[in-house]
C-alpha cells in the first residue's frame, strides 16, 4: 500500500514539474541507515528504489532532472552528501540506476543536502525545484525551517517539496516548514492517494504567465559588485563558488529586510538592485564580513570584502608512512571561538592568525597549533596515532570459537586503579566486525559472556591491526524443566556463612548460562503447591552440559 502511495506522490510531483516552473529539478534521496526499516515486510529502500524506477520510466524526455543522496557512504558522518546526478535532460535512467545501487548506512543531514542541491541548481540565477524524500528527521544539528526561509529569500523562483516517508504527524511538522517556507508542498507518503487527486487539480495546473516587466530607464548593467579577497594584497576570488554574497535592503530606521534583494555563490558577484541603502554580507565557510553601502542606479559600486583568511588542507593519517587519508578520522580547525572541519581529507577556510588543528580516530586524539597567514594555503599531514583492535574469543584453548553478538569485548587500561578497577577505552559486542580504534600502547582485552569473563594482555601499534583472542575458559549449562515457573543457576557449594550465591535465572521452562568450569546447582520452582526441584551439574570448558528436570 505505501509503495503505491509513494509512487503516487512522486509521480504527481514530477509530472507537475513542467507546469510548475520551466526550470531544473533535483530529487534529494534519504540514504540513511533507517531506510533499512521495514513497512509491511519490505524495506523502505526497496520501496524507494522500485518507486523511482517506475516513475523514471514514465517521465518526458525533456525533464531536466538530477539526484542528490545522503547518508549512503559513511556511518556517523554529517558531511556524507553526494551530487549523484547533475540536473540535465535524459537522466531518468541514471537516477533509477543510482538508487538501485544505493546502500543506506549513515546519518540524516537533510538540511545540508537540500542546501547542496540548491547550490547545484544555482537558485539565485534560475527557477528550480527540490523534492526531498526522507524517512527521518534532521540528525546533524541543522534547522530545515531556517534553511527554507534562507532559500526562499535567495532564490529567484525556488520551491522545495517534502515527501515524509512513513513519518508520524508530529515528525512531519518538523520538516513541513521547509516546504511551507518556500511555497512548496509537504506530502505524507501514507496519504498520497488523496494528495495525487489534489495535485491533478491544483499543482498540475499551469500558473498564469507573469506579466512582462515594465520598461526601466537606461542604467548600468550592474549597480553593485561584491569582490572577495583573502588579504588586502590578494587577487580577487573571481570564480570561487564557496563565497556567498547577499545584499539586504535597509529600512528608514536602518533595520535590514527579512530577505536578500540579491545574492549568490561567487567570489566576485554582480547584481542590479533598486537604489537605496543595503547591508552587504560575504561568507566563506565560518568567516563572515558585512558592511553598509548606498547604491544608485547610474553607477557600479564595488564592495570589497577583505576576509583576512587562508586555506588549511589537512590529510589525517595513522602513521607518517601512510599514503592516503584515513576516512574515519574527524578533523577540525579552531579559530575565532568557532571551528570547522570534516571526515577524512579536509579543507577549511580559517581566519588568519593562531589556529588549532585537532584530529580524532576513535579514542585516539591529537592537537597541533599553527600560524596561518592571510592568503596562505597551509598543507598539513595530521598524524593521529591509532591502532585497530579486532577481538575474538574461544571457550577453551584450541576452541570452539565464541560466536554471536552476546559476547562483550572491551579494551581496558593495562593497570588497575587502587580499587582494582580498569578504565574502559572502547567496547563492542560480537567478535571481529569493525574493531575498536585506540591509541598505541599496552592494554587488557576483556571479554564477558554470561557469567564467564576473562582478559588477556595486548599491545597496540599505530597504523596496525591487532587481532587478539581471549580464552574465556567456559562451558554452557542448559536446563529443560517442563512446567517450570522459574529456573535458577547457583554456586555448587555454600560459603562459610552458609549462603549459596544465586548466579542468574529466568522465568521460563528452558534456560541456559555460560559458566566457568566447576560444580553448580540448578534449582527449579513451580507454580502452585508443587515442591521445588534441584540438581547438581558439572560444567566443562568448551562443552555443553544439558540437564532435564521433569
Amino acid at each position: 500500500m505505501i509503495r503505491t502511495r509513494l509512487l503516487s506522490v512522486l509521480a504527481a510531483l514530477l509530472f507537475a514539474l513542467p507546469a510548475m516552473a520551466a526550470g531544473k529539478t533535483i530529487i534529494v534521496l534519504d540514504g540513511s541507515g533507517s531506510m533499512w526499516g521495514q513497512i509491511d515486510g519490505t524495506t523502505k529502500i526497496e520501496i524507494a528504489r522500485d518507486t523511482l524506477r517506475k516513475v523514471m520510466g514514465t517521465l518526458p524526455q525533456d525533464t531536466e532532472l538530477g539526484l542528490v543522496a545522503y547518508g549512503h557512504r559513511e556511518k556517523g558522518s554529517c558531511s556524507d552528501i553526494e551530487i549523484a546526478i547533475s540536473p540535465a535532460t535524459g537522466t531518468a535512467g541514471a537516477v533509477a540506476d543510482f538508487a538501485d545501487n544505493l546502500n543506506p548506512k549513515g546519518k540524516t543531514p537533510l538540511t545540508d543536502a537540500v542546501r547542496k542541491a540548491a547550490e547545484e541548481l544555482r537558485i539565485e540565477e534560475n527557477p528550480a525545484t527540490v523534492i526531498l524524500v526522507t524517512d527521518g528527521l534532521e540528525t546533524c544539528n541543522a534547522d530545515p525551517c531556517a534553511l527554507g526561509r534562507e532559500l526562499e529569500a535567495a532564490g529567484v523562483d525556488f520551491t522545495a517539496h517534502v515527501v515524509g516517508f512513513g513519518l508520524s504527524e508530529e515528525e512531519g511538522q518538523q520538516v513541513a516548514c521547509l516546504a511551507e517556507n518556500t511555497g512548496g508542498l509537504y506530502l505524507k507518503a501514507d496519504d498520497a492517494g488523496q494528495l495525487a487527486e489534489a495535485l491533478e487539480t491544483t499543482v498540475a495546473k499551469a500558473p498564469d504567465p507573469k506579466p512582462e516587466p515594465k520598461p526601466q530607464p537606461a542604467a548600468v548593467e550592474f549597480n553593485v559588485r561584491g569582490i572577495a579577497r583573502l588579504s588586502q594584497d590578494s587577487p580577487d576570488m573571481t570564480d570561487n563558488s564557496e563565497v556567498r554574497w547577499d545584499f539586504i535592503s535597509l529600512g528608514e530606521n536602518g533595520e535590514p529586510a527579512d530577505r536578500s534583494a540579491a545574492g549568490g555563490y561567487r567570489g566576485v558577484f554582480a547584481a542590479n538592485v533598486p537604489p537605496g541603502a543595503y547591508r552587504a554580507k560575504a561568507r566563506l565557510g565560518r568567516i563572515n564580513f558585512e558592511t553598509d553601502v548606498e547604491l544608485t542606479a547610474d553607477k557600479t559600486t564595488d564592495v570589497i570584502a577583505v576576509l583576512d583568511a587562508g586555506l588549511v588542507e589537512i590529510t589525517p593519517k595513522r602513521t607518517p608512512e601512510d599514503t592516503q587519508a584515513d576516512q574515519s578520522a574527524r578533523v577540525d580547525v579552531h579559530f575565532d571561538d568557532t571551528k570547522d572541519g570534516g571526515y577524512g581529507k579536509t579543507r577549511v577556510w580559517a581566519r588568519a592568525g593562531s589556529i588549532k588543528v585537532t584530529g580524532r580516530i576513535g579514542k585516539a586524539t591529537v592537537e597541533e597549533n599553527h600560524e596561518l597567514a592571510a592568503g596562505e594555503t597551509l598543507t598539513l599531514d595530521l598524524i593521529i596515532g591509532s591502532g585497530l583492535v579486532v577481538p575474538f574469543a574461544v571457550y577453551t584453548e584450541g576452541g570452539p570459537d565464541v560466536e554471536g553478538s552476546e559476547i562483550r569485548f572491551e579494551v581496558q587500561d593495562a593497570k588497575a586503579n587502587i580499587n582494582g578497577e580498569r578504565k574502559t577505552l572502547e567496547g563492542q559486542y560480537g567478535p571481529g566486525k569493525q574493531g575498536m580504534d585506540v591509541p598505541p600502547g599496552d592494554y587488557m582485552l576483556y571479554a564477558r559472556l554470561g557469567k564467564a569473563e576473562a582478559m588477556t594482555p595486548i599491545s597496540v601499534r599505530a597504523g596496525e591491526r591487532t587481532e587478539a583472542t581471549v580464552n574465556i575458559n567456559a562451558g554452557v549449562l542448559a536446563v529443560s524443566a517442563p512446567g517450570a515457573y522459574r529456573i535458577d543457576f547457583l554456586e555448587g557449594k555454600k560459603d562459610l556463612q552458609g549462603n549459596q550465591k544465586n548466579l542468574s535465572g529466568e522465568y521460563n521452562v528452558e534456560a541456559q548460562e555460560t559458566l566457568h568450569p566447576g560444580e553448580y546447582e540448578v534449582r527449579v520452582r513451580y507454580e502452585g503447591d508443587r515442591a521445588e526441584e534441584s540438581r547438581k551439574a558439572t560444567v566443562t570448558a568448551g562443552e555443553r552440559t544439558e540437564v532435564v528436570i521433569e
